[in-house]
């Protein structure tokens, strides 16, 4: 398992990769360790701007190489966001390392964990949260999935609706609660009585009578998030609550 020292010895050769590589205009920290030291376990991220003469592909190949042949790392996937393209690497020793590249003239900060290492950065509006209705949207969408597999003994399935409609409840929490709730960042933070609204939404097992108490827990609590934001759950809650009860053959 990777140290700190490790990060750090990963992080300096990364950014000699990029003080050698003439078409590399400008570098930043991204994530947590943009604002602070983090932890034991946080990743590294790191962003870059690429002259834009250049394409970021190639740049993005060249160092690829590099990095998977001279530390053995695996290359899991790519993301493309806006006019970055984002490449997820995973090191030997369970590091891993979020690498971006981004045209010049639009290379900067779509959130506030971004630290500039070297180089200029643009101004950028921030990528902003989902809306409360978009989420609430989601997640009524999820709920219904949920039922429906349920009676069509799909119970695997159903256990991952349930999954997805209580991510996307606690997702209007943290809204409600001005934290982010992209991939259940803000989740440990949320009031203590928000969070026990759906401990025992957990599925124990994929019996249909737990799956349907599991669908219950996680539909109430998301109607009381819901009563947060005024005029959201109005047209929809008859069939939320319909969906809870036992239905006719």
């Amino acid at each position: 398992m990777f140290t700190i020292e490790d990060r750090i010895r990963f992080r300096e050769r990364v950014l000699q990769l990029a003080s050698s590589d003439s078409r590399v205009t400008a570098g930043a920290v991204v994530g947590s360790l943009a604002l602070s030291d983090g932890d034991r376990w946080s990743d590294l991220d790191l962003t870059f701007a690429v002259a834009d003469e250049f394409s970021i592909f190639d740049v993005l190949e060249d160092w690829t190489k590099t990095i998977t042949t001279e530390f053995e790392s695996a290359r899991l996937f790519d993301l493309p966001s806006g006019p970055s393209i984002y490449r997820v690497f995973l090191l030997p020793n369970c590091l891993q390392f979020d690498l971006s590249f981004t045209p010049a003239s639009k290379f900067g900060a779509t959130s506030p964990k971004f630290k500039l290492l070297f180089g200029n950065a643009v101004e950028r509006q921030y990528t902003p949260e989902p809306s409360a209705h978009e989420l609430f949207g989601y997640a009524v969408h999820h709920a219904l999935r949920t039922r429906f597999c349920i009676e069509r003994g799909k119970f695997w399935q159903a256990e991952y609706w349930i999954n997805e409609t209580r991510n996307y409840a606690l997702r209007l929490a943290c809204l409600r609660h001005g934290l982010s709730g992209r991939f259940g960042r803000g989740f440990d933070d949320l009031p203590i009585d928000v969070r026990d609204k759906f401990a025992t939404s957990l599925t124990a097992s994929l019996d249909r009578g737990e799956l349907l108490h599991a669908f219950e827990v996680v539909v109430e609590g998301f109607l009381t998030i819901a009563e947060g934001f005024p005029g959201l759950a109005e047209k929809v809650k008859p069939q939320l609550r319909e969906l809870m009860i036992e239905w006719d053959s």
